[in-house]
C-alpha cells in the first residue's frame, strides 16, 4: 500500500466530529503562532495564516471524503467564494484526493456483487488511478476490453447529513461566512450529493445524456457504460486514454487546437442548457479528457440539473444587453428571479441593482460580442476582482443573504466553471452558434 493511501475512513458521527474538531484545533494553533510572530516583530506574509488554515482544513476534508470533500470541490470552482489560498488547496478535490487501500475496495465489491473484483474482471488495478470526493477509479480488463471502474467510498451516503451538520460551523467560523450566505451551497451539496451517491441513477443519466448529445456536437464523445458491472456503489465504463483538460492546456500551445477543444465544450453546454434543458453541472478540468484525435471525452454525469421553460426564459433574458442597461427592465427581471425582496430597504435595493447590473454586463460580455477571446487575462481578472471587491465590502456582505431560486445557483456554477475552462484553454470561441 502506498503511503498516500488510506486504510480506513472515519465513519461514525463521533469520529467525524472529532476529526473536524482536530482541524479546528490546528487552526487555533495557527492563529496563535501567526499573531505570536507578529507580536514579537517577526516578519510574516499576509497570506501565511490563510495558507496554513487552508492546508489544515483540506487535509481533514480529504480524509473524511464525501460531503466535506465535495463541498471543497464545489467551492474551488468559484473563485469569488474563497480566498486564493483556500481555492488552491480545495482544487485538489477535483481529481487528486488520497485514495483508499485495496482491501476497502474488495469489501465494497463483496457487499455489492457478492464477489471480489478479480472474480468479475481478468485484471483489476489494486491502486486507484484517480481519486475524487465520492469515489475513486480503477483500471480493469476482461478479454480485450479495458474498463474504468468507479468505486464509491464506504459510508459516504450514510454519513451525508451528519457530515454537513459538522462541516457547516467550521466553514462559518474559518471562512467568515454568514449562515444565510452559505446555506444555498449546503443545500445544493446535500441535494446533488444524494444523487451522486446513487451510481444506478448516474448510470441512467449518463446513458440518457450521452445518447441525446452524441453526434450533435462535433468533437465531443462519451464512454460506453456497462450495467452488468454496475450497481448503486460501483459504476463501470470504457477506459479511454486521454489527457485531463488542465494537463492538455499546459502542454498544447497551438491556439487552433486549443480553440477547437474549447469550442466543443462550449457547444456541449450550449446544447444541453438550451436544447435538452438538462446539463452536466460539474464543469471542472477533472471531468474532461482530450484524446489523441483532439476530441473531448465527457466524464461523470453524477451531478446534473434540470431547468424548466419558465426559469430558462427568465434567467436568459439577461443575455439581452438592452435589458441589462434598462434599469426598469433589469429590476423587473430581478423580481422575477426572487433576487429582490419586499424586505429590502431602498439603499439595499439600489446596492443590489448596482452590483447585479455590473455583474450581468461583465459576465454577459462574451454573448454580446458573439466571438470572444478568453485568452484576454484582463477579462477573467476583472471577474475575479469584482467578486473580491464584493466579498470584502462590508455593506454588501450585510445584505448578501440567500436570494433567488436554487436553479440560479446551479446555472451560475455551471457558467462560472465553463468560463474558467475557457480561460484555462486561453481560447477564442464563437459563443452564439446554433447547435
Amino acid at each position: 500500500m502506498s503511503v498516500s493511501e488510506q486504510s480506513s475512513i472515519p465513519s461514525s458521527r463521533a469520529s467525524r466530529v472529532a476529526a473536524l474538531a482536530g482541524a479546528g484545533a490546528r487552526v487555533g494553533v495557527n492563529y496563535v503562532k501567526h499573531y505570536g510572530k507578529k507580536a514579537t516583530g517577526q516578519k510574516v506574509a499576509p497570506t501565511d495564516l490563510e495558507e496554513a488554515n487552508a492546508g489544515a482544513i483540506y487535509d481533514t476534508f480529504s480524509r473524511l471524503k464525501g460531503g466535506p470533500l465535495k463541498l471543497a470541490q464545489m467551492l474551488s470552482i468559484d473563485r469569488n467564494m474563497l480566498p486564493e489560498a483556500f481555492r488552491e488547496q480545495f482544487a485538489q478535490a477535483q481529481y487528486s484526493a488520497p485514495p483508499l487501500s485495496y482491501p476497502l475496495v474488495v469489501k465494497t465489491f463483496r457487499r455489492e456483487f457478492g464477489k471480489e473484483p478479480l472474480a468479475l474482471f481478468d485484471t483489476f488495478s489494486k491502486s486507484a488511478l484517480h481519486g475524487a470526493s465520492i469515489g475513486q477509479v480503477h483500471r480493469a480488463s476482461k478479454g480485450k476490453k479495458d474498463f474504468a471502474v468507479k468505486v464509491q467510498y464506504p459510508g459516504v451516503a450514510d454519513s451525508l447529513d451528519s457530515d454537513l451538520a459538522v462541516v457547516k460551523p467550521v466553514a462559518l467560523q474559518v471562512l467568515g461566512w454568514k449562515d444565510a450566505e452559505v446555506q444555498p451551497y449546503f443545500a445544493e451539496v446535500r441535494e446533488r450529493l444524494l444523487e451522486e451517491t446513487d451510481y444506478s441513477l448516474e448510470l441512467e443519466r449518463s446513458v440518457s445524456l450521452s445518447e441525446a448529445s452524441k453526434e450533435k456536437i462535433p468533437g465531443i464523445r462519451f464512454p460506453r457504460y456497462y450495467p452488468e458491472y454496475s450497481n448503486r456503489r460501483v459504476l463501470t465504463m470504457d477506459w479511454i486514454e486521454g489527457r485531463p483538460l488542465d494537463r492538455f492546456a499546459a502542454e498544447v500551445q497551438d491556439p487552433s487546437i486549443r480553440n477547437r477543444v474549447a469550442q466543443a465544450i462550449w457547444d456541449f453546454y450550449h446544447f444541453q442548457i438550451h436544447q435538452l434543458k438538462r446539463f452536466h453541472a460539474d464543469p471542472h478540468p477533472g471531468n474532461f479528457l482530450v484524446d489523441e484525435s483532439g476530441d473531448v471525452v465527457v466524464l461523470d454525469f453524477g451531478c446534473t440539473k434540470q431547468i424548466d421553460l419558465d426559469f430558462h426564459r427568465d434567467y436568459f433574458r439577461f443575455l439581452d444587453p438592452e435589458v441589462v442597461r434598462d434599469r426598469k427592465a433589469f429590476e423587473k427581471g430581478l423580481w422575477t428571479l426572487d433576487i429582490l425582496s419586499e424586505n429590502d430597504t431602498e439603499r439595499e435595493r439600489d446596492l443590489i441593482l448596482e452590483n447585479a447590473q455590473a455583474g450581468a454586463e461583465l459576465l454577459g460580455r462574451p454573448f454580446y460580442e458573439g466571438s470572444f477571446d478568453f485568452s484576454d487575462e484582463t477579462y477573467m481578472a476583472a471577474i475575479f476582482e469584482m467578486g473580491e471587491a464584493q466579498r470584502k465590502n462590508r455593506e454588501w456582505k450585510q445584505i448578501r443573504t440567500a436570494r433567488g431560486s436554487a436553479d440560479s445557483i446551479y446555472l451560475n456554477r455551471a457558467y462560472f466553471g465553463l468560463y474558467s475552462l475557457m480561460g484555462l484553454l486561453k481560447a477564442r470561441i464563437e459563443t452564439r452558434r446554433d447547435v
